[in-house]
């Protein structure tokens, strides 16, 4: 029988001899260190024979558990369960001394300064975090022997790996630098705004706005502001330093003012070394792949700085400006355009005063509105209707029917449910259906606010947010209807 067994079997039957070393303990600092073992004895005795494993010792190795499992959680961003492993280094600093070579917490911060600023959202996601992953699992091999036993690196190894497989990093492929020198790009506008921010040390993340088109036409504004627009002909989304958007819409049905989109513009303006002007021009039945000079990129060498991606031929295009922040798409449904574009609040609003007339900036103007800008016209027109289900302004549909098909792709009763039924009732044509869905697939690709998705009607005057009560839903929507033909 070994030593250590035996010395644990003796102190389990005589209690007496181990209660003067927990009494010494009691007295004494806590010294003891993952990555250092435990201190001299506090009393001159005969050199110690094997102490048997401490609860202290096992509850370490259960304490690198969670950290693996958060890691592989789909809940919270990849960085966040690094963060915490760095929290955790710092909090066993002030324990005790780890060995001056183990640098497993700059690894940690290193990693946390090249991941801040990247947003999931954005096209280069992907890359940017493998890069900074494989950087991270290089500066922990450096120093593998020297934390030899520190919970805190053996946790990040964990946590890195899950990482790696979650994201399919391949282990071999090019690192991010730690010098926010090397890794400035001025056509990387993420990269810029990162480095500018470790060096300056105050700054915070870049903002991001949202702006959508879409259906009879529906507007979301940069400040989440939803309306129901007339607009008819061409019309300013965006016009500021960087980016042009122009939209022309025209007449759904003959003696109504409902209009839907049929050509968008978009304009990118050169911008120093990284790209020459570029404008890209969509209508119906028209959805190329290119911008209107034939070629498909802007920027030089290998990595453009702005590129059209086409995600379903003649349907579905996206365009990539990472030299300005920006993401723009452009769909097809039915015989009609939508259009969502996400894009740097700083960027958004760099513009000229003669410049102020931008739908996704200041929403439609107040003449060309055919709602309150909450999706609802009752509360403005001082309307009252019959409490009734059979409001019927397109031969084929009634409220009740068309809230059922609206209700099969969007089974949360928002203004995009509500725009959906607004647009079957008042065109009868159920390719708006299909477009109400797609605009919310795109607020969830692109909008930065998770909590902001969902735009939920509110009573009249009260300004509370509610769910989708057939009733007062259908009272906006019968009146809105009746607006438009008016």
């Amino acid at each position: 029988m070994s030593v250590r067994p035996v010395a644990a079997a003796a102190d389990s039957l005589h209690p007496r001899r181990a209660a003067p070393r927990k009494k010494r303990k009691r007295g004494a600092p806590s010294g003891s260190c993952c990555s250092h073992g435990r201190g001299p004895a506090t009393a001159p005795t005969p050199p110690p024979s094997p102490e048997p494993p401490r609860p202290a010792w096992t509850g370490m190795g259960l304490r690198a558990s969670p950290s693996r499992a958060a890691a592989a959680g789909s809940g919270p961003p990849p960085a966040l369960p690094l963060l915490l492993l760095l929290s955790l280094g710092l909090l066993h600093a002030g324990d005790c001394q780890q060995p001056a070579q183990c640098r497993i917490q700059k690894c940690t911060t290193d990693f946390v300064a090249l991941t801040s600023h990247l947003n999931s959202a954005i096209d280069s996601f992907d890359s940017e975090f493998c890069k900074a992953l494989r950087a991270y699992a290089g500066c922990t091999q450096q120093t593998s022997k020297a934390c030899r036993g520190n919970l805190v690196y053996h946790s990040a190894v964990l946590g890195i790996s899950d990482l790696m497989s979650q994201r399919n990093c391949s282990k071999d492929g090019p690192t991010s630098s730690t010098n926010p020198e090397v890794t400035h790009d001025p056509c990387n506008y993420h990269s810029h705004v990162g480095a500018r921010e470790h060096r300056g040390g105050e700054q915070s993340p870049p903002s991001y706005l949202f702006c959508g088109l879409f259906g009879d036409p529906h507007l979301r504004t940069f400040k989440d502001h939803f309306q129901t627009c007339k607009v008819e002909g061409a019309w300013p989304l965006i016009d500021n330093n960087y980016l042009s958007v122009q939209v022309t819409n025209v007449p759904v049905v003959p003696g109504s003012s409902a209009t839907a989109t049929n050509k968008i513009t978009v304009i990118f303006k050169a911008h120093h070394e990284c790209t020459d002007q570029k404008v890209y021009q969509a209508v119906t039945d028209d959805l190329p792949a290119a911008f209107v000079d034939g070629t498909t990129s802007g920027g030089d060498g290998d990595t453009k700085s702005l590129r059209i991606v086409e995600r379903e031929s003649g349907r579905y295009v996206e365009m990539h400006a990472h030299y300005i922040g920006t993401t723009v798409f452009v769909r097809q449904l039915g015989r009609y355009l939508t259009l969502a574009i996400r894009m740097p609040e700083d960027l958004a609003m760099s513009y000229e005063e003669s410049q102020d007339l931008q739908l996704c900036v200041n929403g439609c103007p107040l003449s060309e509105r055919i709602d309150d800008g909450q999706g609802q016209v009752s509360a403005m027109l001082g309307h009252s209707l019959p409490h009734t289900s059979s409001v019927q302004a397109w031969p084929g549909y009634t409220l009740e029917t068309a809230s059922t098909q609206c209700h099969e792709k969007m089974p949360v009763r928002d203004i995009y449910f509500q725009s959906c039924v607004f647009d079957l009732l008042t065109t009868g044509d159920a390719n708006f259906t299909a477009a109400a869905h797609s605009a919310l697939e795109d607020v969830e690709a692109l909008h930065p606010r998770r909590e902001r998705w969902h735009i939920l009607p509110t009573s009249a005057g009260s300004g509370t947010p509610r769910g989708g009560s057939p009733v007062p839903i259908g009272l906006g929507l019968a009146c809105s209807v009746l607006i438009v033909f008016l």
